[in-house]
């Protein structure tokens, strides 16, 4: 076995539990990408690439063979989707640094688009739940319900919409008792940890919203 393949494969045992090292590390990515993103720094997007192409690898258990050995299609594709969204996030920021000096500006969806969030987290949640019974997915209607919220939410701080941070509450709040029930302990504990910081990324946003009502806008 080669060095990469040692650290890709390394495992933590804790009681009867077996935990690989990449899924605590990629969540660890993410939580790096909340805080960089409440903080509005460039630097929240590549991070959150770099976690979500290791846990891709984590939810795709059965083909990787994982300790869980169960593919969550929809937690997997997601962090394909999260990859796709957030190449575009990134270059927002960077565009809205270079023409103002200021990654975006924290702002209230308009009308039209919040009555669109809803239209798509509803439609979203439907057709992908089909789609991940038919795949055989672990949990489908819980996996639609957070892979529509995470792409919907992911596209919102892109935009600089206050409102995405509303939006990661809500996918944590399915998220983690879905992945308690199929194993995925650090991923489920992680995103307890995860909502604190979307509850202190929201209050920032607020507070910098408030003082700058007028700006630029993504």
């Amino acid at each position: 076995m080669s060095l990469i393949e040692a650290l890709f494969d390394a495992e933590l045992h804790i009681g009867s539990a077996t935990i690989l090292w990449r899924e605590i590390i990629g969540n660890a990515f993410g939580i790096g990408s909340a805080i960089a993103g409440a903080r509005r720094s460039v630097w929240a997007w590549p991070v959150g690439i770099a976690g979500n192409a290791l846990l891709f690898t984590v939810f795709m258990g059965a083909l990787f063979h994982t300790p869980q050995e169960l593919n969550l299609y929809g937690q997997a594709g997601r962090q394909l989707l999260f990859i796709t969204v957030s190449i575009y996030g990134w270059t927002q920021w960077r565009r809205g640094a270079r023409d103002s000096g200021r990654a975006v500006l924290p702002h209230w969806a308009t009308t039209r688009e919040r009555v669109a969030m809803i239209a798509v987290m509803a439609s979203g949640t439907i057709a992908f739940a089909w789609i991940f019974d038919l795949l055989g997915s672990y949990g489908a209607w819980a996996e639609a319900w957070i892979f529509t919220g995470s792409i919907l939410a992911t596209y919102g701080m892109a935009r600089g919409w206050t409102e995405f941070w509303l939006i990661w509450i809500g996918v944590d709040a399915v998220g983690v008792p879905l992945l308690f029930r199929a194993g995925y302990y650090p991923s489920a504990i992680l995103y307890l940890v995860y909502a604190f910081f979307v509850l202190w990324g929201f209050a920032m946003w607020l507070r910098i919203q408030r003082r700058t009502p007028q700006g630029v806008r993504l």
